[in-house]
């Protein structure tokens, strides 16, 4: 299969492009490089520097490398920034995004997965949360998603485009060549590993939610787990009819971050400096994702759900040598 990962110089198109090229097939990654990494794009995927919403280009680029497919990574992705500034994330999660739907309907592409989010869901009524949810997300980056998978819906429709999208809370870990390099980092582990290295103590937002210790309880998946979700939708889309199939990752039951906190003290042998904070405006105390369709689906389940194989994979890429 030949395959164009768009955002494959990011964190999870990079190790969805190790994943993809392992199984066997020919990836060429189209990345911006705006908060992608040239050297994080793995040797044997072809690197072309551009935008999805280039049509030329991203035409040009589908008809010479013969592209069967397309795993959808390239997004804009930190909350707060999409409340600061919504006009950026519908520009490029949605006006960029279906210019791309558009390259590929023009070239005769039919088939992609979309990397998505479960921030779709807002502030879900209940958990684990099922893909037949309500979809109410509460900052533009969630609502940018939402956007684009109907998107998808609707030139399944109009087009037969044949799409997969999957829906995931936190990805957490690194394969042993590639892991997190964000800027802003935004998320838990890494930054409590970083509070293990020196940096700044890590704040722990709310610790009297009505949970089991206090404090919230999230849902994690190792990236090579995601990875491994990528390829399956991908081949997937060989055969589902055109349409819009939706599946949830989630490892069914998730960790509270005092879990997250003991687990990641095992890890590196030390305790991780933290400081009790104020809850954040609109955070749920439970944010857990079923799995159930994508096990049936896609044949996929989580094998590196423990919190000790994600943050030992990350803790390998982060700590100084001894």
């Amino acid at each position: 299969m030949r395959v164009l990962v768009t955002g494959g110089a990011g964190y999870i198109g990079s190790i969805s492009v190790e994943r993809l090229l392992e199984a066997g097939h020919e990836v060429v990654v189209l990345d911006s490089l705006v908060t992608g990494h040239r050297e994080s794009v793995p040797a044997g995927a072809e690197l072309v520097v551009g935008s999805v919403g280039d049509h030329q280009a991203v035409g040009r680029l589908l008809r010479d490398h013969g592209i069967e497919a397309v795993l959808h990574c390239a997004a804009r992705s930190l909350v707060g920034q999409s409340l600061a500034e919504p006009g950026l994330y519908y520009q490029e999660n949605v006006v960029g995004g279906v210019a791309l739907l558009n390259t590929m309907r023009d070239v005769g592409v039919s088939r992609i997965v979309f990397s998505s989010t479960a921030a779709v869901y807002g502030v879900p009524t209940s958990t684990p949360i099922g893909e037949d949810a309500v979809t109410r997300p509460i900052n533009p980056y969630g609502a940018t998603k939402l956007a684009f998978e109907e998107a998808l819906r609707w030139y399944g429709v109009a087009c037969g485009m044949r799409a997969v999208s999957l829906r995931y809370f936190n990805v957490a870990g690194a394969s042993p060549t590639l892991g997190e390099r964000h800027d802003p980092e935004t998320h838990l582990i890494p930054n409590m590993l970083k509070a293990c290295l020196d940096g700044p103590p890590l704040t722990v937002f709310g610790a009297d939610y009505p949970t089991h210790d206090g404090t919230a309880i999230r849902d994690y998946i190792h990236v090579l787990d995601l990875a491994d979700a990528h390829l399956a939708a991908l081949e997937l889309t060989a055969s589902h009819p055109p349409g819009l199939e939706i599946c949830n990752l989630g490892s069914g039951s998730g960790f509270s971050v005092l879990e997250v906190l003991a687990a990641a003290e095992s890890v590196v042998g030390r305790p991780v400096p933290r400081v009790i904070g104020e809850r954040r405006s609109g955070d749920p105390p439970v944010l857990v994702a079923s799995n159930q369709r994508a096990a049936e689906r896609l044949g996929w389940s989580p094998v590196r759900g423990t919190l000790n194989e994600m943050i030992g994979s990350a803790w390998e890429r982060l700590r100084p040598p001894v």
